[in-house]
């Protein structure tokens, strides 16, 4: 499914602010508070909004360390095996299979140096991991949870 302009424009209203009323989102984008919950409700049930959520500070939860793991599978390892094998870590924040020389990159959320150093040695020691390349984030600059500018 496409998003057209309104739609996507009510996308990202809800991305900054999930509570935000639909009168305000109208008042934003100029349509009446019933045809913006129309409107959700439709990109809802196609499957273009997947939910609602809060977005935590890590730090708050205690997890003051951030780094990204590259990852060197052996041969024939798919994406799968790869998702099964790191779905088990909840110190990882997101995973995705890359283009290049490794074959995917996890961003990892530790509580201290020593904590990210056991699971960057925990991800190492999978059966299907041959590498791995680390690099630790020293200060976020930018954070977008939409794809996109804002219309």
């Amino acid at each position: 499914m496409r998003l057209n302009d309104l739609d996507e424009r009510i996308v990202h209203a809800l991305a900054e602010d999930a509570r935000r009323s639909y009168a305000d989102i109208g008042a934003l984008i100029g349509l009446s508070a019933p045809a913006v919950k129309r409107r959700v409700d439709r990109l809802r049930a196609e499957g273009a909004i997947t939910g609602f959520t809060v977005r935590v500070d890590p730090a708050a939860l205690g997890w003051e360390t951030e780094g990204y793991i590259e990852i060197y599978c052996s041969r024939n390892t798919g994406p799968e095996a790869i998702k099964k094998g790191l779905a088990r870590y909840p110190e990882i924040a997101s995973a995705s299979t890359v283009t290049g020389d490794a074959d995917a990159i996890v961003q990892v959320f530790a509580a201290d140096m020593r904590h990210f150093e056991q699971v960057l040695e925990r991800i190492a020691g999978e059966p299907y991991v041959e590498r791995t390349k680390s690099v630790l984030v020293l200060s976020p600059l930018l954070r977008r949870y939409t794809s996109g500018p804002p219309a």
